[in-house]
């Protein structure tokens, strides 16, 4: 697709940095500091440059029907050889993200300012936000590679600090600190493998890459082990952003912070730059089918495992991150078997249901009163029947009930894993146990919040209430769109009984991400699509209402299954992971870091410096002893050095 100069593209970057300037500069300063910034202010110092980014996406989206936008590029860096351009670019991918972080973006920061109306620090919040959906548009605008970096660490840096924006709580620190330390993790590993791209190829070019992707695709000119080494060490940086196994676990931690910011950071946006960057490069990772098997399974051990532990929390908050780890497992599964498309899809779904959910369960925790565990809660439909309707909606459509939005990409991702030449029969088997977790947990979920005996306590109850209609408004707008967002790509087989209707999305990113067409009849296990189709619809139906009935008057596994004890605490406990990681990396590099303090650091190091020091200031008090100012002994020393002096020249000239 030819590319057009336009400046849309910096326009729309650029107008969320405006809203950081504005919160996190100006205001302050007119007003002589964040804590005087009024909530009205600051939302709309921040909301309405986003919401113009926004309207400017739209345009810019109408126009990539003929054309990708480009800015007129310019040299950046310039180090020898190393040539590296400020350029963004807008093309039928980053078309597509630049939307759901505008979009999605707007609807948060309007929940946001009813949400925290109260909140000290408002100021400093919003200038947050705005830096993150500023950092969040580089990542997927920038058509150079370091400029991807750039917004990955800078989506990074906001992370740490929206995690740890009530930073005077020790705990709530500390989620940040982890945060930003294991994403330094995976960030080793993609600048490793940017640095073996830029070896094999000589550019940072997002079209250059491209299109030498292909030549090497076409004439098989390339050297393979190389390449798969550096998908692995880009996958490994995907681990970190977009928690995966073994660096998920900042992911459930992060859940510490405002829930608006669990919505934008950990549902909508930034944990799947890992799943964008990947479908970016789709070209290097078709060469590299060892790497693609690697990050196919670990997706689905990371889907599987996390919707096991999903299911034994209380916390309505932790229950949505280990589906977010979950349902980011589908995506790199769906990225393993070759279905990038299939995987942006999910991504697209997943932003609408999972940010409807986050900003839901925030409406259930503000009308009670920041109280996040479901086993004090029961019996809330009749009390917030709108946060009811719209959680209900968002929790249909991740289970994979037809025929909301979650049921056409999850479905798309199962067949693929065993329809397309690079799927796996084990993967489609865990994605099913997997899918089938999901209806399971997220229907108890639901049951345990709104449904079955109340267990409110009298204050709770004497004041609860329903949200207010600045947080309302976003929360039906993400049910919209959770509900008929699936219809953007509907697969073939059902497309025929819907008046033919085609898989918009698969057509529309097929310039940028290649399509694969799914058979009828699967490659890897004989079943045919309308088999798993059905399966699948059956199997989310079945297992969402267990989890409703199941769960309606009882809180726990255990209650349901006497001998199940052992097995929840395990799962409550997130099987001990991070303990198992404290005891097994944390500690011994704590230890061995203060061997380094008082062995190298202080005996050697300082030890050496001092003992030159000292050394110096005893041959200083030495020497000062002849330099007493007395005539006679300074003639003395005079005549004794010039003897020595003459005595020397003898030896040496009769040598």
């Amino acid at each position: 697709m030819e590319a057009t100069y336009s400046q849309l593209p910096l326009f729309i970057l650029l107008l969320p940095l405006m809203g950081f300037i504005l919160n996190g500069l100006i205001i302050p300063l007119l007003l002589k500091g964040f804590g005087r910034t009024s909530v009205g202010a600051a939302a709309a110092a921040s909301t309405l440059p986003l919401a113009l980014a926004f309207i400017l996406a739209l345009v810019a989206f109408g126009e990539l029907e003929s054309h990708s936008l480009l800015i007129e590029p310019y040299q950046w860096l310039s180090i020898g050889t190393l040539k590296i351009n400020f350029s963004l670019k807008i093309d039928r991918l980053s078309g597509l993200l630049t939307l759901i972080i505008t979009g999605i973006g707007t609807l948060i920061h309007l929940f946001s300012a009813s949400y925290l109306a109260t909140e000290k620090g408002i100021g400093r919040y919003y200038a947050y936000l705005s830096l993150f959906c500023f950092s969040m548009l580089l990542l997927v605008l920038g058509n150079e590679l370091p400029l991807l970096f750039f917004g990955w660490e800078g989506v990074g840096l906001c992370s740490y600090l929206l995690i740890g924006f009530w930073y005077t709580e020790t705990e709530k620190a500390n989620a940040g600190k982890k945060a930003f330390i294991t994403n330094r993790v995976g960030d080793l590993g993609f600048l490793i493998g940017a640095f073996l791209l830029y070896k094999m190829v000589g550019s940072f070019n997002f079209d250059v890459l491209t299109a030498k992707f292909a030549e090497w695709g076409s004439s098989g000119n390339y050297d393979s082990y190389l390449v798969t080494a550096t998908c692995l060490a880009l996958f490994v940086g995907a681990t970190g952003k977009s928690a995966q196994i073994p660096l998920f676990v900042w992911l459930p931690d992060a859940m510490s912070g405002p829930t608006p910011v669990s919505a934008l950071i950990h549902a909508a946006t930034m944990v799947t730059a890992g799943v964008y960057m990947i479908a970016r490069l789709n070209g290097l990772f078709d060469l590299a089918p060892d790497a693609l098997t690697v990050i196919a399974y670990i997706g689905a051990f990371t889907a599987l495992f996390a919707g096991t532990i999903a299911i034994a929390q209380k916390d309505i908050k932790k229950v949505l991150a280990y589906s977010t780890v979950s349902q980011l497992g589908f995506m790199f599964m769906a990225c393993g078997v070759g279905a990038y498309q299939t995987a942006v899809f999910h991504l697209m779904t997943h932003a609408f249901f999972k940010a409807l959910l986050f900003l839901g369960s925030g409406s259930v925790i503000h009308a009670c009163h920041h109280e996040q565990d479901m086993t004090k809660m029961g019996g809330l439909k009749k009390y917030l029947p709108h946060t009811h309707f719209t959680m209900l909606i968002g929790s249909l459509a991740i289970s994979g009930i037809p025929f909301f939005s979650g049921f056409f990409s999850k479905d798309e991702i199962l067949y693929s894993a065993i329809a397309l030449p690079g799927g796996h029969a084990p993967v489609f088997i865990i994605g099913v146990l997997t899918a089938a977790l999901t209806a399971i947990y997220t229907g108890r979920m639901m049951s345990l919040t709104f449904y079955g005996k109340e267990r409110l306590d009298h204050h709770t109850k004497e004041h609860l209430h329903e949200s207010p209609g600045l947080m309302l408004l976003p929360l039906y707008v993400l049910a919209g769109l959770a509900a008929i967002g699936g219809f953007f790509g509907v697969p073939h087989l059902l497309g025929n009984f819907l008046h033919h209707m085609p898989h918009h999305l698969s057509q529309w990113l097929g310039p940028v991400v290649p399509a694969r067409e799914l058979p009828l009849m699967a490659i890897k296990l004989p079943i045919h699509e309308a088999v798993v189709m059905a399966g699948s619809s059956v199997l989310a139906i079945v297992c969402f209402t267990l989890g409703v009935v199941l769960f309606k008057n009882k809180q726990t596994v255990t209650q349901l299954m006497s001998g199940f004890a052992p097995l929840e605490k395990i799962l409550a406990n997130k099987y001990y992971i991070d303990e198992i990681y404290e005891a097994a990396i944390l500690k011994p590099l704590a230890s061995f870091a203060k061997i380094c303090s008082d062995v190298v650091d202080r005996l050697g190091i300082d030890g050496a410096v001092n003992g030159v020091g000292n050394g110096a200031r005893r041959v200083g008090q030495r020497l000062k002893a002849i330099q007493d100012g007395d005539v006679q002994t300074a003639a003395l020393w005079m005549v004794v050095g010039t003897a020595l002096a003459v005595a020397g020249i003898l030896i040496l000239a009769r040598i």
